[in-house]
């Protein structure tokens, strides 16, 4: 079973990486500056305990490649972006290959399943960063990190257990979960601060917009009828596993979207975020408000360049009136 890591960024880098190091078959997809950098000198994977390079083979485009239903290919890239590489997906890859949506939100593996047969989805506790090229930080100790993933929508196999166990021996806890969806919904709900410490900075994940905005989340959930995890199986889950720990000569960033707007990449996973409670909302007749405004601003913010933890929360809190 080889490893296809569609979008070899911070999360996708550790995974590769670990996947590598555990004697994995592993490739992984980037492009640009840090493709190069892969292919010249490897992968640098910063982490607690020290620096490890890793000669991961690294191609420039999925269609590179030579792909078979022994294949599982990981999304890892943002959400915004998945559409574009399952189409890029779906001109090379046989239509049984497995597809592990690895990614923040709950829209990607229902847009994998309209390609794909085979799609599993992937909740990814894993505190990380891209730093510069080819170089990739793992925060998370003692293990990399929680990777738990099930069939989508529902269910598991012999295939989300083998590579739930390749997960656990690259140092990952994993294991499969055969109503994934329930985690990644909770998931969802803790990554809506994300466009609050991208805008105001990790501080304002402390004010009661975040709250607000979990509470509307919570309720457009209900209202559509979600499934959602509990915020005490999720902390069971990370328990003695998964902790942040300084990296030599690192600093902790914020999220992943506060790692958008701080690389001025032009767009921000929003829509996929907030939005996706917006948009349970309209079509269940939940108001949204606060969800609404982090969305309108957080994409405002990647259009213009504006830096990340630059805007005021009452800048935020003006948008709900």
């Amino acid at each position: 079973m080889r490893y296809v890591v569609f979008g070899a960024g911070a999360v996708g880098g550790v995974i590769g990486g670990r996947l590598h190091a555990a004697g994995r078959d592993v490739v992984l997809v980037a492009r640009g500056d840090h493709l190069r950098a892969l292919q010249a000198d490897g992968l640098h994977l910063l982490t607690p305990d020290g620096e490890e390079r890793h000669a991961v083979p690294a191609v420039g485009s999925i269609g590179e490649l030579d792909l078979s239903a022994d294949d599982v290919v990981l999304l890892t890239m943002k959400s915004q972006d998945t559409v574009a590489a399952l189409d890029e997906l779906a001109a090379v890859a046989p239509p049984d290959i497995a597809v592990v949506c690895a990614q923040n939100g709950i829209a990607n593996e229902s847009a994998a399943l309209r390609r794909f047969r085979h799609v599993y989805g992937l909740c990814v506790i894993l505190p990380s960063q891209f730093t510069a090229p080819g170089v990739v930080v793992q925060q998370s100790w003692p293990s990399a990190g929680v990777l738990d993933l099930g069939c989508y929508p529902t269910g598991t196999d012999a295939r989300a257990e083998a590579i739930a166990a390749d997960l656990e021996a690259a140092s990952f806890r994993a294991a499969a979960e055969p109503a994934i969806m329930r985690n990644k919904c909770r998931k969802l709900l803790m990554n809506l601060g994300n466009a609050l410490d991208a805008l105001c900075g990790w501080e304002a994940r402390s004010s009661d917009l975040y709250k607000e905005a979990q509470a509307e989340g919570m309720a457009a959930f209900a209202a559509a009828g979600l499934d959602v995890q509990t915020a005490d199986e999720e902390a069971a889950r990370r328990e003695g596993g998964v902790s942040l720990k300084p990296v030599a000569g690192q600093e902790r960033g914020g999220s992943s979207s506060w790692q958008s707007l701080a690389r001025g990449t032009g767009s921000i996973e929003t829509d996929y975020l907030n939005g996706e409670v917006v948009l349970l909302g309209r079509l269940h007749g939940v108001p949204t408000p606060v969800n609404e405004a982090l969305q309108r601003l957080a994409n405002e913010a990647a259009r213009t360049g504006r830096a990340a933890g630059s805007v005021p929360l009452e800048e935020v809190a003006a948008r709900l009136h």
